[in-house]
């Protein structure tokens, strides 16, 4: 099997059955190794279905998560981020921390030349929520 030799660290995709971890700390965010590391492009994941628990009242709060990110040596791999994303479902958190969480989680794992997190959040009590929180790597 050539791609399991060629990327031996991803192991969430290899599995045939998927096990939803309960909380993102339980969370595996897997990657792999950027095949054009001297190249400024771009990769964009769009979660439209982004789901957590306000941390106070605990109903569930909806919303969209996008993740912009130039890669450095690392990308990161998409069914892995599925699954963290899906994790927040039973979590409680502010959006506000959910997106700065989200950002820090995702940087730890792939350490990308720049990163975008934005979270727009469907209105509760007749106001939506923007979240944006960015990092640019000072030494890629």
């Amino acid at each position: 099997m050539k791609s399991r030799a060629r990327n031996p660290e991803l192991t969430l995709l290899r599995r045939s059955e998927t096990s939803y971890p309960a909380d993102p700390g339980q969370a595996k965010l897997e990657a792999f190794r950027n095949a054009y590391p001297g190249r400024n492009y771009w990769v964009k994941f769009d979660c439209p279905e982004f789901t957590s628990l306000c941390p106070i009242t605990n109903q569930p709060d909806f919303g969209r998560i996008t993740i912009e990110y130039i890669p450095g040596r690392r990308c990161l791999e998409s069914k892995a981020l599925k699954l963290y994303l899906h994790a927040f479902r039973n979590h409680n958190t502010f959006h506000e921390e959910a997106v700065n969480r989200i950002l820090d989680d995702v940087v730890k794992a792939i350490r990308p030349r720049r990163i975008r997190v934005i979270g727009e959040f469907n209105p509760r009590g007749g106001i939506a929520i923007r979240v944006e929180a960015s990092h640019t790597m000072k030494n890629p």
